[in-house]
């Protein structure tokens, strides 16, 4: 049987692991309202992260956002590294044919040198970039085109709406991480 600190400790880890709650994919179709709001938030993100890592210092920068964790430098590095792959996978939905997509090491891509070494700026400006190509093809999508599938040989088969969620959802996680570490630490 657990101890009230044991369990108390499981709640924090998940609280820091989790700061806007774990992924709930979605189980049917999405409404277009709901369509816009998530294509907004993923709009937004990069603004976001430029201003979530504005005025810090290389050694904030090298502080995990928990221990055990990422830093903000390879939070940031991730998301065009992650939302490049998510792209990409919207294109390979929308001109082929139920595609298998290439998964890739998201922890070991985070201990390459240049998730560790490259200037932060050099992966906002990238995610800008990325976004703004993803959100103007996104806008030009029709309803029927997000029930378009992949198939992910590790985690199974899924249509344009959930990936469209995941990633919304995606961006606001990595970015509560940094909003929560830099409150913690009164930055």
């Amino acid at each position: 049987m657990q101890t009230t600190a044991a369990v108390q400790n499981q709640e924090e880890l998940e609280q820091l692991r989790y700061p806007i709650g774990r992924f709930v994919m979605p189980t049917t179709p999405l409404r277009e309202a709901e369509r816009t709001i998530l294509i907004e938030t993923i709009a937004e993100a990069p603004t976001y992260f430029r201003a979530g890592v504005s005025g810090l210092s290389d050694l904030q920068f090298d502080t995990p956002y928990r221990e055990g964790g990422w830093s903000i430098r390879q939070i940031v590095h991730h998301m065009p590294d992650s939302h490049m792959n998510a792209y990409i996978r919207f294109k390979l939905a929308l001109t082929e044919k139920h595609p298998t997509i290439k998964p890739y090491n998201e922890v070991a891509w985070a201990r390459l040198p240049d998730s560790l070494g490259t200037p932060i700026m050099t992966s906002i400006v990238t995610l800008e970039g990325i976004h703004d190509r993803w959100v103007l093809l996104l806008g030009a999508l029709r309803s029927s085109d997000f029930s378009r599938t992949i198939h992910h040989p590790e985690t199974g088969d899924f249509n344009l709406d959930q990936l469209l969620a995941h990633y919304a959802w995606h961006g606001q996680h990595h970015y509560a991480h940094i909003a929560n570490l830099r409150k913690r630490m009164g930055w």
